[in-house]
């Protein structure tokens, strides 16, 4: 198998903990040598906890080109390939080679300031832009240049198709096969007024066209978060998101299916 070192990330719970000491004897069973953290001379790295412990591990490894699988020790596990009743089964086929690799696409946005100067962030699941302290926004907002909307609410969300079972499925976003290689726009409560005409459900848009986002106020205060990371900025003079050329490798099994796993996390 090559290098045969994995790297294993955890979160604190008492059960992830205990899954990782289990998970470690017996990878040295089957002759794999494991490391807590990340190495970038491993060839597969392992993430114990839930969906959020996963991101994590993902932006600690700045997006790395291994692949990655979960074992899922939190609530919904939607990234999460393994329970940790079945860590035998998962060595032996992973050892046996019996896995595919689903690549996930990635969104980034480049964030410019009344300053010129420009700062990117990416996300596995989504950029949000919202105001400082829950603040109304008030955005203009272009698809490929072209004016879309004249947005007012507490802000908007671009999730990719990996990220639509997420933050924009919880408000009403729809649902998009992974496979599928798009952006979803969902708004964060909405106003729609004979001032501003601000879209009220989703628009889903192809990889290729980018989002143009300008804030309406020249003194504004927005707060851009990618999965969870939160930054915020003063007088930000435009916002573009567009697709990411990062991928991410998540380890699958034969007998992974998408719509099966949206089933039992979602009915």
């Amino acid at each position: 198998m090559g290098k045969k070192l994995i790297s294993i990330f955890t979160n604190e719970t008492e059960k992830s903990l205990e899954t990782r000491h289990i998970l470690e004897q017996k990878l040295a069973r089957y002759g794999y040598t494991s490391v807590r953290g990340y190495s970038p001379e491993s060839e597969l790295i392992i993430c114990i906890g839930g969906d959020g412990t996963l991101l994590e591990t993902v932006h600690y490894c700045s997006f790395p080109e291994c692949p990655i699988i979960g074992i899922n020790t939190g609530h919904l596990g939607f990234f999460q390939e393994i329970s940790p009743e079945n860590l035998d089964k998962f060595i032996s086929d992973y050892q046996s080679g019996e896995y595919s690799i689903q690549r996930l696409s990635t969104v980034e946005a480049d964030v410019i300031t009344g300053g010129g100067l420009k700062s990117t962030h990416a996300g596995l699941n989504e950029i949000v832009i919202k105001g400082e302290q829950s603040y109304s926004v008030h955005l203009h907002i272009m698809i490929n240049g072209m004016p879309i909307e004249r947005f007012s609410g507490d802000g908007i969300i671009v999730a990719t198709s990996a990220g639509s079972t997420a933050y924009s499925y919880s408000l009403g976003g729809s649902i998009v096969d992974p496979r599928l290689e798009a952006l979803q726009v969902t708004p964060i409560a909405p106003m729609n007024t004979t001032a501003y005409r601000s879209f009220t459900s989703s628009i889903l848009i192809p990889a290729e066209v980018s989002i143009e986002i300008l804030p309406e106020l020249e003194d504004n205060r927005i707060v851009v978060v990618n999965d969870g990371i939160q930054t915020s900025y003063y007088n930000v003079s435009e916002i573009k998101i567009k697709a990411s050329q990062k991928v991410v490798h998540l380890l699958r099994f034969k007998n992974y299916d998408f719509w099966n796993k949206v089933k039992t996390k979602f009915l």
